[in-house]
């Protein structure tokens, strides 16, 4: 066991864990009376020193945003460097996450006429470091250089030296027929859990964690395609052409579950994958909002996925447990961002949150 080369890693993350915001703070950030508020609260836990960066050029939402974004990404570069060469490369191919929500905001800015610097503001990025800073195709001058073309073809061609050509491309001619976006975002989309999954195959002996984490990420955004089908009657075979592959749970079963007479009775019938589904009903008989099902949907996938990995800390699980949870206070600072912009109360936001709600803080 001490030879392994993972005890350097959990010895330099270990460390890390108690980082993380407690129960306690979250309290008290959901008591923020705005968002001006929110940063003079961030500045006495780890994200100070990027709120007091940021603080100098922006304000408001935009200064704890960015933030947030900045130690995330610093955060996963720190997960970075303590993952031990074998592993890297499953590293790497999960952060690139990060990449791809950047290029999909910018072609979704594109199409809604977003400014560059409104949009730049946007990407997750810590200064000149993006957040898949080491996938090794995107720095931000990148980044800058695509939210520079003038019109979304062009974007989706700037693409092309990246490597995603291949990807985009073919359905530039449907978007300039429809104007709909979403095809090139799902195509976007399928392709990075293609290439994460290849990455994650059986080598070291250890990369079945981070399979199954992918997978479960998979699932839960195919179940979130169900629900949000059923809330507006979406067509079972729309629905099967957005299906997310790689998963366990698998499209033949999805006629079955999209059956159900509503919403609720579709949640009810996800229910024994996802036992806390039905926290996340609406109070009322409204279904146009499915945040509280999503909610609900992450805490059971983080609380199994936080579990299994903690099994084995002398592998990718510690570098993963990290990652996971840096994105989950990452998620769940961001919806008491939005909740102060738009003056929620606190008992609105606090059951959306995901980190808060299974043990903030905790390894």
């Amino acid at each position: 066991m001490s030879g392994s080369p993972y005890a350097s890693a959990l010895g330099r993350l270990k460390p890390e864990f108690p980082a993380f915001l407690a129960r306690g703070m979250f309290q008290t950030l959901l008591a923020a009376k705005d968002v001006n508020d929110l940063a003079k609260l961030l500045e006495t836990t780890p994200y100070a020193p990027a709120v007091t960066r940021t603080r100098a050029t922006h304000s408001g939402a935009s200064l704890v945003e960015l933030s947030l974004n900045r130690t995330l990404v610093q955060r996963n570069r720190h997960a970075y460097e303590a993952t031990p060469f074998a592993g890297r490369t499953v590293v790497t191919a999960y952060l690139a996450r990060w990449d791809l929500q950047n290029i999909e905001l910018i072609l979704s800015s594109k199409v809604q006429g977003r400014s560059v610097t409104e949009t730049e503001d946007h990407l997750v990025s810590a200064r000149e470091i993006p957040a898949g800073f080491f996938s090794g195709v995107m720095g931000l001058d990148d980044f800058r250089l695509i939210l520079g073309q003038p019109t979304l073809e062009t974007t989706v061609t700037a693409l092309v030296r990246y490597g995603y050509g291949a990807t985009v491309l073919p359905f530039l001619e449907e978007f300039q027929r429809t104007r709909n976006i979403f095809p090139i975002l799902r195509a976007l989309d399928k392709e990075y859990y293609r290439s994460a999954l290849a990455a994650a195959r059986f080598f070291q002996g250890d990369e079945w964690v981070v399979r199954g984490l992918l997978q479960s990420e998979i699932d839960m955004r195919n179940a979130l395609l169900l629900l949000k089908g059923k809330a507006v009657d979406v067509p079972m075979d729309e629905v099967l052409a957005r299906w997310l592959d790689g998963g366990t749970l698998p499209s033949s079963q999805a006629p079955d579950l999209y059956a159900a007479r509503g919403v609720r009775e579709l949640a009810e019938r996800l229910a024994p994958r996802w036992p806390s589904i039905g926290e996340g009903a609406p109070g009322d008989d409204r279904v146009d909002s499915l945040t509280g099902y999503e909610a609900a949907l992450q805490r059971d996938r983080a609380t199994v996925e936080l579990k299994r990995l903690a099994t084995y800390p002398l592998s990718l699980g510690v570098i993963f447990t990290y990652l996971l949870r840096a994105e989950l206070e990452w998620s769940d600072l961001r919806r008491i961002v939005f909740g102060r912009v738009y003056d929620l109360p606190a008992a609105e936001i606090e059951p959306l949150l995901v980190s808060y709600r299974i043990g903030a803080g905790a390894a």
